[in-house]
């Protein structure tokens, strides 16, 4: 097996829950050298759930390949390891609440100021300059206080993103952060610290509606539909197959227009000539399509909508994901017995990776304390 990239990378990470873990598994994925330490009782993500084979559904996703470690902050002794294992680090990942790493005498910049080639990222709720920064920040609550939840849902009910998308985009954007300094260390030698808040990941990620909404064009929630394009949104079958189409450019409303719809002069009606006016008219041309669509059984609209290369989707649930054609599974041994889900999407080279096991609580706790530093990997 060809080397990885971070092969030789040593990261400490301080992490509960899934943003910080969803960064530190991708580096571990990568190679480095991933050591996970947790509470005496263990990361809670362990306790979410029991659906990975009686095991936390959270925890075996986003902690394979690490090594737990297990210490009580709250001593000096452990502590003292902990600065012991940050020594021999390259990285360093926390989402402790703010100011926690600094009350224990591990503040990040006096840490970079020690080593200087150390990495340091600091996830935490909102951004330690303002008002909020001490308050607690889960995914649901940054949803909602980031505004995400006012787009999300049908026109009656705001909603939660169906996953834990502030998390998971936390965590990408931390993963990208580290893997920028450890460029950037590699031309100058000098390592950083990296501060990334939850709420600022989800700001950015909102650029778009918010852009739109500062214009005077504030974005309603609209269901399945897409805010400043139609047709695109879901539309249904005879037999009751729903099929979301999206309508990106107008030869594709020509070809649909022609192929599906069965009036090739739609594109010329003054409602639905341009894509700002088909907006403007939404009802009319969504029930131009739907009355279309409704002549057609499932089999019958895919085929047709495939011949005339209009992109769609089915609309699927967890069931149909599990047995999807282009579901990429990867396979990871735990305490339980391996547990399949889906595969990272990066593919180097063609070839599939494999992944490190998940730990049990402390199961490298040991081996850490006899090995020194944590330079020195067991």
């Amino acid at each position: 097996m060809s080397m990885r990239p971070l092969e030789g990378i040593i990261v400490v990470a301080v992490e509960q829950a899934v943003a910080a873990p969803f960064c530190t598994a991708r580096l571990a994925d990568a190679g480095a050298t991933v050591i996970k330490i947790e509470r005496p009782e263990g990361d809670f993500a362990r306790g979410y759930d029991d659906a990975a084979k009686g095991q936390s559904s959270y925890f075996v996703w986003l902690n394979r390949g690490k090594q737990s470690v297990l210490l009580d902050l709250s001593q000096d002794h452990d502590r003292a390891e902990l600065a012991r294992l940050i020594a021999g680090a390259d990285v360093l990942v926390q989402n402790l609440r703010r100011g926690a790493l600094g009350r224990m005498g591990l503040d990040p910049k006096d840490l970079v100021n020690r080593h200087p080639g150390l990495i340091i990222c600091s996830i935490t709720g909102f951004s330690e300059a303002g008002p909020y920064a001490d308050r607690k920040a889960y995914d649901l609550l940054i949803q909602a206080e980031a505004g995400l939840c006012s787009l999300t849902g049908g026109p009656d009910e705001p909603a939660r993103v169906g996953i834990s998308v502030v998390d998971i985009a936390t965590g990408a954007t931390a993963y990208s952060a580290v893997l920028e300094a450890l460029i950037g260390r590699g031309r100058t030698g000098r390592g950083t610290t990296i501060d990334i808040s939850m709420f600022d990941v989800t700001a950015d990620w909102l650029t778009v509606p918010l852009m739109n909404a500062e214009a005077g064009k504030a974005p309603k929630r609209i269901g399945l539909r897409h805010p400043s394009i139609a047709p695109y949104g879901v539309f249904t079958a005879r037999d009751g197959a729903q099929v979301l189409i999206a309508i990106q450019s107008e030869p594709e409303w020509a070809k649909l227009s022609r192929h599906l719809l069965g009036d090739a002069n739609l594109p010329k009606d003054p409602r639905f000539a341009t894509n700002v006016l088909r907006v403007n008219n939404r009802a009319e041309t969504d029930q131009v399509v739907a009355e279309a669509f409704a002549r057609y059984d499932r089999v019958d609209l895919i085929r047709a909508l495939t011949e005339a290369d209009i992109a769609f989707a089915e609309v699927n649930d967890m069931a149909a994901l599990s047995v999807h054609p282009h579901l990429r599974r990867a396979t990871v041994e735990t305490e339980a017995g391996p547990v399949s889900y889906p595969a990272p999407a990066p593919v180097f080279d063609g070839n599939p990776r494999t992944y490190g096991p998940v730990p049990s609580p402390g199961e490298h706790t040991e081996r850490y304390r006899q090995a020194g530093t944590a330079g020195q990997t067991p």
